[in-house]
């Protein structure tokens, strides 16, 4: 398996306390900022709950 790219593209300003933590979770600290994570089913979950903040590519 290789590595996914996730970046915030949209701001946890006013979103619920569990998305806010959810960016934390994936080390995500500001707007555009981006880490790369191992695509494990716990990550999958992390990247689905807040799919509409972030953007997903493909390492």
């Amino acid at each position: 398996m290789g590595k996914i790219k996730i970046t915030l593209v949209k701001s946890v300003i006013d979103r619920p306390h569990s998305q806010k933590n959810t960016i934390l979770a994936l080390g995500i600290k500001k707007m555009n900022g981006s880490v790369e994570h191992t695509p494990t089913p716990q990550i999958l979950g992390m990247v689905k709950k807040v799919s509409h903040l972030i953007k997903v590519e493909e390492v």
